[in-house]
């Protein structure tokens, strides 16, 4: 699939869902929740070092992006061509527009109103596919979550479309190791493993349960994760698929003193998605099917009224039924590895979510090459590579995801925690 243009643009399902989920859990009025967003958007704000870093390659991946359905994106995303400079102040009065149209109208407007109109419009004018139709259609989908059993805890995860499987699937096979019995560098060499073998079978079979057959099930069973983890050896291995018998983004968690805990991601992916913006209302559209296949074999072939693969998942920790908290990492791929390790730092070290949050990760995209962060241990290193693992020692850390976690304290509150992989900032209260 293309990365950039009208083909990989799906269906926006963000302002539904904020929608939705305040209708049901929600306690201030819709319309005063946007309040903070639109006074950024339309009186500005210094923008971060981190964010122009992210800026400035959305800003040269546009280079060389000629067609008309890119044109508004100059206009509304740099300042005379470039992306804005650490500390520089930034506005975007036409985005502050479009969220007062969808806080007063309960999101109807991007869907049925002057938002979906100029989609429309646009897409009609420059070769695009998304109609207002499409937009009418959308309705935001209630799933179950899916989980496994992790030493005494429940991992939760949201089911395919998603790829939040990939770490169940890695998590299942570990919870019949014994991590702590082993060295550091086995610890991870394990968990770079089984995470090998998750991402195998969630790149093979995760689809849209809709439209396609997911043996959802059937790959969580624990005799299949049995037979997975069997493929374990000491040395770093190539992952294949399995064949289960059939029967990235911005995170945030938060919780309140009632109890209630919200694990929630959103995403237009790839920095600035498709690069598509939609004139005079200052946002650019996603690229969510770039999820998609083409093999037309696969079950995730790209089609019509269809949910493509899906990188970002929200994760939760329960134990023995009752909430532990929710936990989010962000960057694409980096995601279902970030759970498995942020997990196995929390479930199996003791640590607390920003000591979890701040643990040396490693990052691993195929074969055998394996990026760690600068400050992993040395020794752990070498013996990864006496294993057979092609280990890069990353120079910077953005692959390496950002996260949250808020875990429930023992004798009543929270301890969060919350990492930019630069600077982690302990939260509690």
């Amino acid at each position: 699939m293309p990365a950039r243009g009208w083909l990989p643009v799906t269906v926006p399902g963000a302002p539904a869902g904020w929608r939705d989920l305040h209708e049901r859990f929600g306690s201030l009025p819709f319309a005063e929740l946007f309040a903070d967003a639109i006074g950024y958007a339309e009186h500005g704000y210094p923008v971060a070092p981190g964010t122009a870093a992210t800026w400035a390659r959305g800003v040269a991946a546009h280079h060389g992006l000629t067609g008309a359905e890119h044109a508004e994106f100059r206009r509304v995303f740099t300042v005379d061509g470039r992306a804005p400079r650490p500390g520089e102040w930034w506005r975007n009065p036409d985005a502050a527009g479009t969220l007062r149209r969808i806080a007063g109208s309960g999101a109807a407007d991007f869907y049925r109103g002057r938002i979906a109109a100029a989609i429309d419009d646009h897409a009609a004018r420059t070769g695009g596919f998304l109609t207002g139709d499409d937009l009418a259609r959308h309705a935001s989908t209630w799933v179950d979550p899916v989980s496994v059993r992790y030493r005494g805890h429940e991992v939760w995860e949201l089911p395919p479309n998603g790829q939040g499987i990939a770490a169940l699937l890695a998590l299942q096979m570990l919870d019949g190791v014994d991590l702590a019995a082993l060295s550091p560098e086995e610890r991870l060499h394990w968990q770079i493993e089984a995470m090998k073998l998750g991402f195998a079978d969630a790149h093979a079979h995760v689809a849209d349960s809709d439209r396609a057959e997911v043996p959802t099930a059937a790959l969580l069973d624990p005799g299949y994760a049995a037979a997975r983890r069997a493929l374990v050896t000491g040395r770093a291995g190539d992952p294949v698929a399995g064949e289960p018998e059939r029967g990235g983004t911005v995170y945030l968690c938060t919780a309140d003193a009632g109890g209630m805990m919200v694990s929630l991601i959103q995403s237009t992916y790839l920095a600035f998605g498709s690069h598509v913006v939609v004139p005079g209302h200052g946002f650019a559209l996603q690229n969510r099917g770039l999820g998609f296949r083409l093999d037309r074999h696969h079950p995730n072939v790209v089609g019509p009224a269809k949910r493509p693969f899906h990188t970002i998942i929200p994760g939760f920790l329960t134990r023995d039924g009752a909430p532990v908290g929710p936990f989010g990492v962000m960057g694409g791929h980096m995601q279902p590895q970030g759970h498995v390790q942020l997990v196995s730092a929390t479930v199996d070290a003791g640590r607390d979510p920003q000591a979890a949050l701040d643990t040396p990760r490693w990052y691993w995209h195929a074969g055998r090459t394996l990026l760690v962060e600068p400050d992993l241990d040395a020794e752990v290193v070498a013996g990864l590579r006496a294993r057979g693992h092609e280990v890069t020692v990353a120079a910077e850390p953005s692959v390496f995801g950002y996260g949250q976690a808020i875990w429930r304290a023992p004798g009543g509150g929270y301890v969060a925690g919350s990492e930019s992989r630069v600077d982690g900032a302990m939260l509690g209260w």
